[in-house]
């Protein structure tokens, strides 16, 4: 399908999605204008007046769409990016831990991968230990990350990327060790045949069929990283940030930041990923093979 077919399936599920949210929106804020109607003796608001009502609260449970937008441009084009009430200063904040915390993770990923691979007590002693840290929610290490590093001195982005390179580095191993495995035997037998030393057949072979795997790694764990920094930022009491945003909502009831900030991090996290996958195409592009792999 052409990317002009797509055009109007994409456009027609959004816009069910919008009405849906809409409808959502008068069902779940109308029992407040009930409640309100009958503390003040009247009759209940008709359903024209009910709906318009129920999308013009302050503190909504389930915000309209239109006030999310209302909000981002107002805390987006209106803020000045120093201000803390500019989302983008608080976006920001949250990149800046991300992106270290990505970074961290991709090194850390790929290193532990080349050991597992080549080296056969690793594989068996490490890999499952890689395996076993997913199991523990982030929810209930991360605490224990900013208090044990508070006590030793280290506070500030250092323990968000820290929480975010837990998360990050897992996609990284399992892909890279998939791919690095990717060469078949008859591949890694015509290595053998021309005596190349295994550091040789490791940059000329597994390295670049281990691309694809990569890149394809990356993106999860680019957005992952996200998701570990805003996490970062909630027990830490944090005062910037995503996160602090989503914990202040949550504070004061305000669901309209609390929404307006998860627009912010999902779009932040298309266009890391988006990047990414920017990256992908250019390394393969430069490597002479196609987006699937093939060589050109």
């Amino acid at each position: 399908m052409t990317r002009k077919g797509k055009t109007i399936p994409v456009l027609t599920i959004v816009a069910a999605i919008v009405m849906l949210w809409y409808i959502g929106s008068v069902w779940m804020n109308a029992p407040f204008e009930y409640d309100q109607a009958e503390r003040l003796s009247k009759p209940a608001p008709a359903f024209g007046e009910l709906v318009t009502k129920t999308m013009a609260q302050e503190r909504p449970v389930l915000p309209a769409p239109h006030q999310v937008l209302t909000e981002i441009y107002e805390t987006t084009v209106l803020k000045k990016i120093t201000s803390k009430r500019s989302l983008i200063y608080h976006a920001w904040i949250t990149l800046s831990a991300t992106l270290l915390g990505f970074v961290i993770g991709t090194a850390l990923g790929i290193a532990l991968a080349v050991g597992i691979v080549h080296n056969r007590a690793m594989d068996k002693s490490v890999m499952p230990w890689v395996i076993t840290s997913q199991t523990i929610p982030i929810l209930a290490i991360a605490p224990m990350i900013i208090v044990v590093l508070n006590a030793a001195g280290i506070s500030g982005l250092l323990p968000k990327a820290l929480i975010s390179t837990y998360l990050s580095f897992f996609p990284v191993v399992v892909g890279m060790v998939k791919g690095l495995r990717s060469p078949s035997m008859s591949e890694l037998d015509l290595m053998r045949t021309y005596n190349a030393s295994r550091a040789q057949t490791f940059w000329k072979l597994r390295w670049p069929s281990s691309m694809p795997y990569l890149f394809t790694s990356l993106k999860v764990a680019v957005a992952i990283s996200l998701v570990g920094a805003i996490v970062g930022e909630m027990p830490t009491g944090a005062v910037a940030g995503l996160g602090a945003r989503l914990l202040a909502g949550s504070y004061y009831g305000q669901t309209i930041q609390i929404w307006s900030a998860l627009f912010m991090a999902a779009a932040l996290a298309a266009v890391l990923v988006m990047l990414v996958g920017f990256a992908h195409a250019y390394v393969l592009r430069q490597m002479g093979q196609k987006p699937g792999g093939a060589l050109a």
